[in-house]
């Protein structure tokens, strides 16, 4: 499948382009609408108990007020107060998404709506429609009495105006993020790939992915509910996930035209193997995520729906969009280097085969080391106390959080007061039978009812110019006001407490604290099923790729082990207060109840993401050589730049949302980016190496039955044998010619340190010394140049031989390696023989053969010869200098 889909972008690439940016176009115009049809509820279960009573105080046409209106005023029972407190009071009531309005000076002057210091009152009301529909009605409210007001002063607070405040700060994060994280991921690009051209690649299908995941939620937000905060994940991820596959792609590219492979060949053998792991990491992403769709808060939900949208477009952008582009692009990829910055990748390479060796020496104290080290972070999350998001998860100078705290501290909790609906018509006694016992719970203020108001057993008061509220066309309700926050642990005693009584009657208790424990019975009841989806989902894919039941299980482990530290040091920071004045935010004592799942979920699917970036090869080397050892240091040096600067990416754009100043929108983007990173750095460079070579070649281990099954079934993700060969070259026409040379240089450098440099160095850097050789033969070669440009282009920048390519070892100083082909040869083999010199240094021998490949000009298959007798050259000069190099970075 993927050699198709690489033939296909060869042979129509700019037609794939054209059709990607009318696509993009199209999702752009669509995409940007979908802010309009986001919400920022889905906290709560809409089948629980508290959803119920919201529900039901609906159909009765009450409820608890969501909009506050606190008025101040020197006098509030003067002329001039009352007179403009009526006037807001009759205005407010005529405001389009009023549905009621319960005044100071439209009760009497209630003792419950007067702060204590008699300095100011309020205004309650309830706004009606949907929640997208109460945002713009207190944006209406605010725009039109916020502020001074002749004898009063005006703020506006309520539950309303919180959501409202959050999902305009959303959008203001969304902004400073982009503005963040586009240039610093720019930068970080352009130090990876040393070059303008293709570090711009990963950040423009980053571009497109992001506005492409928005096209998606805005087509899911039509047809179900999606939470706003949703959006923050799309732009992360998109931006993220995009990026990290191309470099992956970029990489993977360069290295095969590196190889001397056409640009054709080179492109479909990036889409074959790097475009393989690509779509296989994806699915490890998206498979994670889908776990949140099980759960009832659509605000976890629209995470799946937002994540796995933005999965697939990432994916589909780095496999089918960006591989059109790099044929296009051809050499020019490298274009635009920056001065002073030499391509890295060889040197990076070997830096992390000699960490590889390192963990390697002592994989038992890497392992207890690093897991002792998670396991001191993942402490404090021992000490979690999960709670639901208040007006202090904005900042503290935020309007609409001024003003909800004013009213809790001048009057108690009474706008946030418990409902408790009373289904069907009740005996008389037994109702206040119920309502006594109610007002004796601990922690209650006091119970309001359509018959008075009740304290401690008593009746405290008769009822009030507005009891006649709590009477409804098929039942009644009555509100318990709290004397405690909340959201605290006593105010969810104080529900279970009521929801104990058992009376003779229907009674169901609503209010923020009812959503709080029944939103924790939600996710406790569906979570045990996600995490067993999450790791049955995750040991099938990694089994179907890898045929191992070790490595599925260790990874599900580690990533375990991994993110729990995350969480652990998230609960240290944002629940316990630690970096609360460095960070700007308010601890609550408590840690919001959807975003640890939410974090642990999403950063599992990323862990797996960078997994298989590695396993992918170590299995291929371990399939080609059977060394456990050798395969480990391979795919730590092959994947260790790639993955820790696709973390390093992510990571900026995770931790441009630790800049937003909604609180748990900060512990979002922190908690990830530090997940990351851990993953990164500490799992993925130490302890997943530790732990191969502890396990040895139980590491590939399958029973019998498994073996046979994932022969059947499983999923080659070596993807075999590459493409040898590209739409267009007509490689059957050409006339192929078997070839053999051999070739000798002498070297000052010992036996000893030679033979080192070919066994032990992770490559052999052949220098481009064939530069001008290649130059002068190919303008005698071809006239048009067709086939002149095509030696330059396959050996102008030299040649790099792999360890990996050596096949056989032979004590005597000898060894045997196979060649990678191009458009010009095949079936390279080749023998290495070293000889001691009796004056000192050493004789390299050098003799190989080929199959040659050649076009109507002959005259190209000297190019050939002599170009291996100049890197042989090559190399026997370079020896001395090189093998010291390799030999201080062996110590």
């Amino acid at each position: 499948m993927f050699t198709l889909i690489g033939r296909l972008v060869v042979r129509r690439a700019r037609l794939t382009l054209v059709g990607s940016l009318v696509v993009f176009v199209l999702t752009v115009i669509l995409g940007g609408g979908v802010f309009n049809s986001l919400s920022t509820g889905g906290f709560d279960d809409p089948n629980s108990e508290s959803a119920r009573v919201n529900q039901i105080l609906e159909d009765f046409g009450a409820g608890a007020p969501d909009i506050v209106l606190v008025v101040t005023a020197g006098d509030l029972d003067g002329p001039e107060a009352v007179a403009a407190g009526r006037a807001l009071t009759a205005e407010l009531t005529a405001v389009d998404g009023i549905d009621e309005v319960v005044s100071y000076w439209g009760t009497g002057g209630s003792p419950s709506l007067r702060s204590d210091s008699g300095s100011s009152a309020l205004i309650l009301a309830r706004s009606g429609g949907e929640e997208s529909d109460a945002e713009a009605t207190v944006q209406r409210v605010r725009e039109q009495f916020g502020g001074g007001r002749g004898a009063v002063t005006v703020e506006i607070g309520g539950t309303a105006a919180i959501g409202e405040a959050v999902g305009r700060g959303l959008e203001e994060d969304l902004l400073r993020a982009e503005l963040i994280a586009v240039p610093l991921t720019l930068l970080l690009l352009l130090f990876v790939f040393r070059g303008v051209v293709a570090a711009l690649l990963p950040l423009a299908v980053g571009v497109a992915a992001t506005f492409g995941a928005f096209f998606v939620l805005w087509g899911i937000a039509q047809f179900t509910d999606v939470s706003v905060f949703s959006i923050n994940l799309v732009t992360a991820l998109g931006l993220g996930l995009a990026i990290d596959y191309s470099l992956l792609m970029v990489s993977r590219f360069r290295e095969e035209l590196d190889a001397g492979h056409s640009v054709g060949l080179a492109t479909i053998r990036t889409v074959e193997s790097a475009g393989r792991t690509v779509v296989f990491s994806g699915v490890t992403v998206a498979v994670a995520l889908l776990a949140l769709v099980a759960f009832p808060l659509y605000f976890l939900r629209s995470f799946a729906y937002a994540g796995v949208g933005v999965v697939v477009v990432a994916v589909l952008a780095a496999v089918i969009t960006l591989p059109a582009l790099l044929m296009v692009l051809g050499h020019r990829v490298n274009a635009w280097r920056l001065p002073g910055m030499r391509r890295g990748a060889e040197s990076e390479s070997r830096r992390w085969a000699g960490v590889a060796e390192r963990v390697l020496r002592r994989p038992g104290l890497v392992t207890g080391a690093a897991i002792a080290l998670l396991i001191l972070l993942s402490l404090p999350v021992l000490g979690t106390r999960l709670g639901i998001p208040d007006a202090r998860v904005l900042p503290a100078d935020v309007a609409a959080r001024q003003a909800t705290e004013k009213v809790q501290r001048d009057f108690g909790f009474a706008t946030e007061a418990f409902p408790v609906v009373v289904r069907g018509t009740a005996d008389p006694a037994d109702l206040e039978a119920y309502v006594v016992a109610a007002s004796n719970i601990e922690h209650v203020a006091e119970v309001i009812t359509a018959g008075g108001t009740w304290a401690g057993g008593q009746r405290v008061s008769p009822p009030g110019p507005d009891s006649g509220r709590y009477a409804a066309d098929g039942g009644e309700w009555f509100e318990v006001v709290p004397s405690v926050l909340p959201m605290s642990s006593q105010a969810e005693d104080i529900v279970h407490d009521l929801r104990g009584l058992d009376p003779p009657f229907e009674a169901l208790v609503g209010g923020s604290a009812a959503q709080l424990a029944d939103t924790k019975t939600a996710i406790s009841s569906v979570g045990p099923w996600a995490a067993l989806w999450i790791a049955v989902a995750t040991f099938a894919l990694l089994f179907l790729m890898f045929g191992s039941f070790l490595v599925p299980v260790k990874a599900i482990v580690l990533n375990t082990l991994n993110l729990t530290a995350m969480l652990g040091v998230m609960v240290w920071i944002f629940q316990d207060g630690n970096l609360a004045g460095a960070l700007r935010f308010t601890a609550t004592g408590f840690t919001d109840t959807s975003m640890p799942l939410l974090m642990f979920v999403v950063a599992f699917g990323l862990s797996m993401d960078y997994e298989v970036f590695l396993l992918a090869r170590m299995k291929e080397a371990y399939d080609r050589t059977g060394d456990n050892r050798s395969s480990v240091v391979t795919g730590l040096a092959k994947t260790g730049r790639i993955v820790t600067a696709a973390a390093l990416v992510l990571s900026i754009t995770f931790f441009a949302f630790g800049a937003s100043g909604i609180a748990y929108m900060k512990m979002f983007g922190l908690g990830l980016g530090i997940a990351v990173l851990i993953d990164a750095f500490i799992v993925r460079a130490t302890l997943v190496p530790a732990l191969m070579q502890l396990a040895g070649k139980a590491n590939w281990w399958a029973p019998a039955w498994a073996r046979r099954l994932h022969a059947r079934i499983g999923l080659d993700e070596s993807g075999g044998a590459l493409s040898t060969d590209a739409p267009g070259t007509a490689r059957d026409e050409r006339e192929t010619v078997e070839d053999s040379y051999q070739v000798a240089a002498e070297t000052s450098a010992p036996p000893e340190q030679v033979w080192s440099l070919l066994v032990n160095a992770h490559t052999w850097p052949v220098w481009g010394t064939v530069d001008a050789l290649v130059l002068e033969q190919s303008e005698q070669i071809s006239p048009d140049g067709r086939d002149g440009v095509g030696a330059v282009r396959a050996f102008r920048t030299g040649s790099v031989v792999t360890r990996e390519q050596i096949v056989e070892v032979h004590p005597n100083r000898r060894l045997v390696y196979a060649g990678v082909g191009n458009q010009f040869m095949d079936n390279y083999r080749a023998e290495v023989r070293l000889d001691e010199l009796p004056g000192g240094g050493t004789t390299i021998a050098w003799s190989g053969s080929y199959e040659a490949a050649f076009g109507p000009h002959l005259a190209l298959r000297p190019v050939l010869t002599q170009t291996m007798v100049r890197m042989v050259q090559g190399l026997a000069r370079a020896a001395a200098q090189v093998t010291e190099r390799f030999a201080e970075t062996d110590e």
